[in-house]
């Protein structure tokens, strides 16, 4: 009895999700004028499609499910900026007035992203149901981490979600520029650096072996240097180039799983980052804008800070200010003031401590950290433009090095030849 009651619910409910499901169609028609129209849209079915066209004045021709594409059908993934446009748009529209349905119906459907525009539907059909945001979000938590759901859950509870999303919205776009600043920087020389080593295995390959065959027809003794560029060249010809490969690779593999996979391996690796010059000081002056933003945000929405600390400490990028994060946490739930518990940690510098201290003491914690991490901010925008400025020459010294050395290998035994001739 209980099974079969079990396989209605399951019949029911499959049969409930098939009414409520979206579906997206392409439609053509004429306006009231004759001039011709056509369209994207998303509908239960084309009969309702057809009667909410003809109910703005469309006549519809045609009206039919849209192609999937052979490739990529899914759409693109779901990135952080994709939803830190999508809480800028949700904030700037229900500022507006717009109701929050009405406002993600808007949005859905002005994305391209097969994806993203799916999870946008499947929100808008949970508020629909009778869900909250907060709860609406919560079933997609890849996309919507617990600091973005916990300050939602507090903007609904005091009433101002438009003003927390929009605090949202100018957290993650500074976050996402500060990260994008930080890859802008290191890209360029690892791009450099990589196309360089492929020229220079190309020439290996490919150029050097046609100056040795004509070495050997001088029958010549070669210098030191073109012996040992000649031998390189003879072991990446061969198999020895796709070993180097297979080992690059795999190291990086299992590198990449290491720090995935061992809390130890990953903590060794975050604290040595923290000591490399220059790029040390980035990633340390990264985490505190982190630390400063992030905890200022949850606190301004009325987070209680022992939960907003516990949230923060993921945010911060580096396991070393994890760590210290949810110390602070522990010391605080007991009764210390945060600005004592930041300085037992020994992690974060003497002026950030002193603005929480000066903070606590007027009750306003969360502009004083606000100030904190816009000066941090800006103090990774110049380190970064200084590591620019400072890797430019060196790579330009690393690049004439690598190849120069290659061309007087090549052409030294000609100078010597044609000085005995």
């Amino acid at each position: 009895m209980s099974t079969t009651r079990s396989a209605a619910l399951k019949k029911t409910t499959s049969a409930d999700r098939a009414v409520n499901e979206q579906v997206m169609f392409v439609w053509q028609g004429t306006d009231k004028h004759g001039m011709k129209m056509k369209g994207e849209q998303t509908a239960k079915n084309a009969n309702l499609l057809r009667a909410e066209l003809r109910r703005q004045g469309i006549t519809p021709t045609v009206v039919k499910p849209k192609p999937k594409p052979l490739f990529g059908g899914g759409g693109g993934s779901i990135k952080s900026k994709d939803i830190a446009f999508f809480s800028r748009q949700m904030a700037t529209m229900m500022k507006s007035g717009v109701p929050i349905v009405g406002t993600l119906e808007i949005i859905a459907n002005g994305i391209k992203n097969q994806r993203m525009k799916k999870m946008v539907d499947q929100i808008r059909g949970d508020i629909e149901g009778g869900s909250s945001l907060y709860e609406a979000i919560g079933k997609h938590p890849l996309q919507f981490d617990d600091l973005y759901r916990n300050l939602v859950r507090a903007g609904e509870g005091a009433g101002v979600l438009e003003n927390v999303l929009d605090t949202i919205a100018s957290y993650k776009e500074n976050i996402e520029a500060l990260k994008g600043k930080i890859k802008k920087a290191l890209f360029y020389p690892v791009m450099v650096i990589a196309v360089s080593v492929i020229v220079s295995a190309i020439l290996l390959i490919f150029v050097v072996p046609q100056f040795d065959s004509v070495f050997q027809e001088f029958g010549a003794e070669l210098p030191a240097l073109t012996k040992a560029l000649i031998t390189m060249s003879h072991f990446i010809s061969s198999w020895g180039g796709l070993v180097i490969l297979v080992v690059i690779i795999g190291l990086m593999v299992g590198i990449s799983t290491l720090h995935k996979r061992s809390e130890a391996f990953r903590h060794a690796v975050d604290r040595y980052i923290l000591r490399i010059p220059i790029i040390g000081k980035i990633m340390r002056e990264s985490s505190i804008a982190r630390f400063a933003r992030t905890t200022a945000v949850t606190f301004g929405a009325g987070v209680p800070l022992v939960e907003g600390l516990g949230i923060v400490a993921g945010a911060t990028g580096n396991y070393v200010f994890e760590e210290a994060v949810l110390k602070i946490r522990d010391q605080v739930a007991v009764g210390y003031s945060i600005n004592m518990a930041m300085r037992q940690t020994s992690v974060f510098p003497h002026m950030v401590v002193q603005m929480a201290s000066i903070g606590e003491e007027a009750g306003a914690l969360d502009t004083m950290l606000y100030k904190v991490a816009e000066y941090y901010e800006q103090e990774v925008n110049n380190a970064v433009d200084a590591l620019s400025s400072l890797l430019e020459p060196m790579i330009m010294v690393f690049i004439g090095v690598l190849v120069g050395t290659m061309v007087i290998a090549m052409y030294l035994p000609i100078f010597k030849l044609a000085a005995v001739m």
